[in-house]
């Protein structure tokens, strides 16, 4: 089961998710069994839908770096220790996932709940350890990425 707290500072984000919570219930629904050790566990992160000032907070606050961005995850383990942790409990905190209504807003490349979906996922998959330094992590974390959009697309 996968479980997200989801708070909303930036009240634009009711003009496309009225019940964000509701929303990404039912789009987490199947995911786990796409992510190997995640599956029959239960997992709980949050997510924070703000806009260009908090996240821009945030990210000064704890990246050191003054200026917004579309997507920011702050895993609570490392990969390793995510996987030990979970196969001993059965169950973990991830983490948080920040993301800003306005960089969404802005770049709409298909549609405003596309852009949102690929950019939580994002964000969870850094959570449970997933980074893109490199091209042949970039690659495979694409490649997941894209499996979850394609998997949640027809979710109600």
């Amino acid at each position: 089961m996968i479980k997200i707290d989801v708070f909303v500072q930036e009240k634009k984000w009711k003009k496309y998710i009225s019940n964000p919570q509701k929303y990404l219930k039912s789009k987490t629904k199947n995911i786990k069994n796409l992510i190997p050790f995640l599956k029959n566990k239960k997992i709980v992160f949050s997510i924070l839908l703000t806009g260009n000032k908090g996240i821009q907070n945030l990210n000064k606050k704890f990246r050191n770096k003054n200026k917004t961005t579309d997507v920011l995850s702050f895993p609570f383990y490392k990969q390793e220790e995510l996987k030990k942790k979970i196969s001993k409990n059965n169950n973990a905190y991830l983490g948080d996932v920040i993301l800003n209504y306005y960089k969404i807003h802005k770049r709409k490349k298909k549609d405003f709940l596309t852009d949102f979906n690929k950019l939580w996922i994002h964000g969870f998959l850094h959570l449970i350890g997933y980074r893109h330094h490199r091209n042949k992590d970039f690659y495979k974390m694409n490649k997941l990425e894209n499996k979850i959009l394609n998997k949640i697309k027809n979710s109600k």
